[in-house]
């Protein structure tokens, strides 16, 4: 579903991204974590398209991100951890743009707006101007626009910044389900919990460079991400 292969950015003299390879196949829900700086934000906007990289190959269901990026980009979708909307638009209109530019018939769309927008509780804000909405509200909206083409991978930074807790709870069970019906998704987070319950992959980045990644339980064994995170990351000698 995405395959990331020997990924290399580099800024100047730094390598944030350094050789990187990592495989997220249908139906898993694959962690992507590692401290401020570590790469992951460069490792997604890569696989997304919307930056490029020095050296390797990503693919996207198959077809290449640097050969073939539109094709990709239909096959998936983004939800950053801090949405940049246009916020001189409605909810609702901002919404049906976004299923204007997929394809997305009259009928699903209006079916999975109202399915969604009643799980995440903002219906009734719809016809409000986004420049009004709370963080966690553009986050919600965000969500909604991202399923609206039922996308096949989906690829999350830090997705549950902002949201309260039932939001969270129903943004867990949607990407559960998702997995469930044979797609993918590929989020970063710094909440150890979550990823420890939520996600059957791992994978643990630090400088760039893959530290580890696995199975949940291959990765963790029997201690707590937190504890494998916390020895990964930080080696004999470094203060935590």
């Amino acid at each position: 579903m995405l395959k990331i292969e020997h990924l290399t950015k580099i800024y100047g003299e730094k390598k944030a991204v350094d050789d990187l390879s990592l495989h997220i196949m249908p139906g898993q829900i694959y962690g992507f974590i590692g401290p401020n700086g570590a790469g992951k934000t460069t490792t997604i906007k890569a696989a997304i398209g919307i930056l490029n990289f020095d050296a390797g190959e990503i693919h996207v269901c198959g077809k290449s991100v640097k050969d073939d990026p539109l094709g990709c980009k239909r096959e998936l979708a983004y939800i950053p951890d801090n949405p940049d909307l246009y916020e001189f638009l409605s909810g609702i209109k901002y919404l049906n743009f976004v299923a204007d530019i997929y394809g997305v018939s009259k009928k699903q769309r209006e079916e999975r707006i109202a399915k969604y927008a009643d799980m995440f509780g903002l219906t009734d804000d719809l016809a409000q101007p986004i420049s009004a909405y709370s963080h966690g509200m553009k986050q919600k909206l965000a969500v909604i626009a991202a399923l609206l083409h039922d996308p096949k991978l989906i690829i999350m930074d830090e997705p549950f910044v902002g949201l309260d807790p039932t939001a969270s709870h129903q943004l867990k069970t949607l990407m559960r389900e998702h997995c469930d019906r044979g797609g993918a998704i590929f989020f970063s987070t710094h909440v150890l919990e979550v990823a420890e319950k939520l996600c059957d992959c791992v994978a643990i980045i630090k400088n760039g460079r893959l530290v580890t990644s696995g199975s949940m339980e291959d990765v963790k064994g029997d201690k707590a991400l937190e504890d494998v995170f916390l020895e990964l990351s930080n080696p004999v000698g470094e203060e935590r």
